[in-house]
């Protein structure tokens, strides 16, 4: 939201309160409490006007910092709040002397300037990240009566924002007007499902808004050298995240909030869709599913979409028995097909539902002031929303979801969430403003649990469309209703980068495009997008997305790219367990791997899948594709093909390949099996080794089904020879992808390989040393 008019003058309406000096100071253990007037004291007749603002400084963890700022600190504190995380043994510093006041956690200090004009820096290692100047934290009023508190942060020159959840629009957001509201727009605005109050920056620091509400970003939109957030209300409250590489902050970030759950392997497969508006019943979903095994089409997870039910009555969490007579029996047989079964859910309850009456008696559902039920005709005719505040309700709903779980259903896509009203009332009193974007987190959450409580820990998964910060810990997510274009596929990717740098590890989108049919072309570049992706699903509106109904080449394509998918899974698994430990995602923005790199500053049209393939999609017909590879030798995964990286290349490729290249210095775990993503990674593995350069090692896990290591290979090149350690127990091979021969192998033999020299250890051994 903008409040100034120009750099000089405010807009009409509206008056700003700034911190003009600090009048006084109260230190406590690990607090600092800072009074401010906000004009310049010259006696003390001064004193007798306001506002006074009050700025509290305080570190939850090391490296950062919580700033809260405050006009009034009489208003009621209604929920709901973001479950934020703190290290009880963190002791910060406290500085105090008589030039300047501050805090310094690990490596990050605030400091405020004692005399002279009111100035707050963040400072990281001794440099300066960012800063609030002089009229920069503001509490503001409006003639209409309403009160905002608001901060700015410096850019520096050169200085890029990223983040803010999933963003269709560019995605650097220097220039952006975000409004953080959770809305169901498709990915083709500047709405978006999963809103998250945190951006990161080149510069080596991020900003997490601990308000769960709409908070409003102008990223040097109002002011060009500043990022400006403000709220709606009487305070304002955020953290200062010090790196200060982007994979760091992204680390710190997620222990605030909450980290990635691990999924279970078996998600990485390939998800079939019976889509949106089609008709269908089990007659045609076993035809569907006869057609790919008949075309060896690897198919991991089934989805049946919202007709699952009765037309009129969603969520009455029960099969339309007119077109599915025996649901328990359908899920015995598709399980039977070795299929894992997912159902479309969404928390609304139409009044034509078998649920409604039974929600309404219990006070299940949103309330109107006057008491009773809210409704409207949107979706669903007379459809109330599940109100996840009141325990009873969540148990409720809960219990209809394990009747499910008891037929066989492994897994629920989780649709909607955006659309909640804020003319309602809450089971537990809290602010509904506040609840709009909060409401995703609770309803994934139950869901997220129960399915946590039938499977165990580290096999539930949901398939969620909406979103709020701290909501990476139930995934999966996919981005929404795209068009069945190459600029939405591109829009779509934007988007799942943005939510990677937003601190959520696993991301997928409908292969294809969701509105309209795709032609054979779009489908089959996506097909390869959406397989070397996280999280693969073929999903649209009207139309099913087999790829028979395309073309005999797509059949062709999805093949080849599924079962590449499912060879990669010991690769795949280990960046995911990454993205739950670390907050770092699986697909990723050429930034997060390359922060040093100008060339990679704003690339959103490629990315790393985990830290060592570059995936390149293509977005034409033609197969033309411009991309960037930093410096050194890459190895094209496919071909073997080398090329010096350092720039930009141009190449075209035909529907059964595209840009996918190895980074130098990287081993990368292969696995032997094609036909499904959940196998025992460690056994038969081939290691990849891709241009070990003089005096570097790589490192590769090779985790087992929970997402611990089984094997661990270290390779070193010195003097020209290499030595490989084996930790764990497995059966690998080793190939050296960029050597053609070898002079000799200490434990091990050497047979030859059309990628490259294939290095069989020993009966038992853990050591190998090649000499080149």
């Amino acid at each position: 939201m903008r409040f100034s008019d120009g750099n000089w003058l405010n807009r009409k309406g509206v008056t700003i309160h700034s911190p003009h000096e600090i009048n006084d100071i109260r230190i406590e253990p690990q607090t600092i409490t800072v009074f401010a007037p906000v004009q310049h004291l010259r006696d003390r007749g001064d004193t007798l006007q306001g506002p006074l603002l009050t700025l509290k400084l305080t570190s939850p963890m090391p490296d950062v910092v919580r700033v809260q700022s405050c006009h009034f600190a009489g208003e009621p504190e209604l929920g709901p709040n973001f479950q934020v995380h703190a290290d009880a043994d963190h002791q910060a510093q406290i500085v105090d002397n008589e030039e300047e006041l501050g805090l310094t956690s690990g490596n990050l200090s605030v400091m405020l300037r004692k005399t002279g004009e009111w100035s707050m820096d963040f400072i990281g290692a001794g440099k300066r990240l960012t800063s609030s100047s002089f009229r920069g934290l503001g509490y503001i009023t409006t003639d209409d009566g309403e009160v905002f508190m608001r901060d700015q942060l410096a850019l520096g020159v050169g200085e890029y924002v990223y983040g803010l959840g999933e963003r269709f629009t560019p995605f650097v957001k220097n220039g952006q007007t975000v409004d953080i509201w959770n809305e169901d727009g498709g990915t083709s605005t500047e709405q978006a499902y999963k809103n998250i109050p945190f951006y990161l920056t080149n510069k080596g620091y991020g900003v997490f808004v601990n308000h769960p509400e709409r908070v409003s970003f102008e990223v040097g939109s109002e002011r060009v050298s500043k990022v400006q957030f403000s709220v709606p209300g009487e305070s304002l409250d955020y953290y200062i995240i010090y790196g200060p590489t982007p994979k760091e902050i992204l680390d710190k970030y997620t222990s605030l909030t909450g980290k990635p759950a691990l999924p279970p392997t078996w998600t990485f497969g390939l998800w079939l869709s019976t889509s949106f508006l089609t008709d269908y019943d089990e007659k045609t979903v076993n035809s569907i599913i006869e057609g790919m095994a008949q075309r060896d089409l690897p198919v991991h997870v089934f989805h049946f979409d919202c007709f699952w039910m009765k037309e009129y009555e969603w969520s009455n969490l029960e099969w339309d028995k007119r077109v599915f007579p025996d649901p328990e029996g359908m899920l015995a047989r598709l399980k039977d097909k070795g299929l894992k079964v997912s159902v479309w859910i969404n928390p609304y309850i139409a009044q034509k539902s078998r649920l409604f009456e039974e929600a309404k008696a219990g006070g299940y559902l949103l309330k109107k002031p006057n008491g009773g039920v809210w409704q409207w005709d949107m979706w669903q005719p007379g459809m109330g929303i599940m109100d996840f505040t009141n325990p009873k309700a969540c148990e409720w709903f809960a219990g209809h979801l394990r009747k499910l779980l008891d037929m066989g259903v492994s897994g629920f896509k989780t649709d909607f969430g955006e659309r909640i009203p804020t003319d309602v009332v809450y089971y537990d009193g809290s602010d509904p403003v506040k609840m709009h974007n909060y409401y995703t987190y609770l309803y994934n959450q139950v869901v997220f649990n129960v399915l946590k409580e039938r499977f165990g820990e580290g096999e539930a998964v949901v398939f969620a469309r909406s979103a709020t910060a701290g909501s990476q810990q139930f995934p999966v997510h996919w981005g929404g209703d795209c068009y069945a274009t190459y600029d939405s596929m591109a829009e779509s990717l934007r988007g799942g980068l943005s939510l990677g740098l937003s601190g959520f590890g696993f991301w997928s989108h409908d292969i294809g495009g969701f509105e309209n049919t795709a032609p054979a072309d779009v489908y089959k570049r996506w097909v390869a997008f959406g397989l070397l992706s996280s999280h693969s699903r073929l999903h649209g509106s009207k139309s099913y997305r087999v790829p028979w109904l395309f073309d005999e080449e797509a059949v062709d394509v999805l093949r080849h790219f599924t079962k590449l998918k499912a060879r990669l899974m010991p690769y795949l698994y280990d960046a995911a367990r990454e993205a739950s430990q670390g907050g770092v995602p699986v697909m990723r923005a050429m930034v997060l791997e390359f922060p040093q790199d100008p060339g990679c500053a704003t690339l959103d049209r490629q990315y790393m899948l985990g830290d060592s393939i570059l995936v390149a999609p293509i977005f034409n017909k033609e197969g033309e594709v411009d991309f960037y590879l930093p410096s050194g030798v890459w190895t094209d995964l496919l071909t073997g093909m080398q090329v010096k990286g350092g720039g930009w290349r141009h190449e075209k490729h035909g529907f059964m390949s595209l840009p996918l290249y190895v980074r130098p210095n990287s081993l990368i775990a292969i696995g032997h099996e094609e036909q499904r993503p959940d196998y025992d990674y460690a056994l038969d593995v081939e290691l990849h080794l891709f241009h070990l350069e003089e005096g570097r090692s790589a490192t590769a896990v090779v985790p087992d089904q929970k997402g611990n290591q089984a094997l661990c290979i270290s390779a070193r090149r010195d003097k020209g020879s290499i030595e490989v350690h084996a930790e764990g127990t497995g059966v690998w091979t080793l190939v050296l992808r960029s050597v053609c021969s070898v002079a000799s192998v200490e434990g091990g033999s050497v047979e030859t390989s059309q990628m490259g020299v294939r290095i069989i250890p020993d009966n038992g051994a853990s050591k190998l040393t090649i000499r080149l």
